[in-house]
């Protein structure tokens, strides 16, 4: 019993350290924040991180404050895929790759394009 309180006791560490607290900021071509923009994160491929029989939250749905800024709760160390949806900007689409403890995204976004009919 002894052994498993000790082996727990030093992989509960482990377990926790490769998680990432995730800030992204979003910003218009001019430098101005994009506030009220939905933001899409969602675990892609990683590390296989086990939390004691939870299930460790793989993906977020929020959006940016008057700052342009999103904060997520610690997510899984891999690779992550992050859209953006914001009115009167192009949408937003990338895959990164997070491997530290904390990250900052700093994400510029397009105006529309000139929308064209065949018709």
């Amino acid at each position: 019993m002894r052994y498993a309180i000790l082996s727990l006791a030093l992989t509960l560490p482990l377990l926790c350290a490769d998680l990432t607290k995730l800030t992204i900021q979003v910003k218009s071509k001019s430098g101005k924040p994009v506030d009220h923009a939905s933001v899409i994160v969602k675990f892609v491929k990683g590390h296989s991180v086990a939390k004691l029989g939870k299930k460790i939250r793989t993906e977020w749905e929020l959006q940016t404050n008057e700052e342009g800024v999103a904060k997520i709760p610690p997510i899984p160390q891999g690779t992550i895929l992050v859209q953006i949806i914001a009115k009167n900007y192009q949408t937003f689409g990338q895959n990164f790759d997070v491997d530290e403890e904390q990250k900052t995204l700093e994400i510029t976004l397009n105006p529309p394009q000139v929308q064209y009919s065949a018709h």
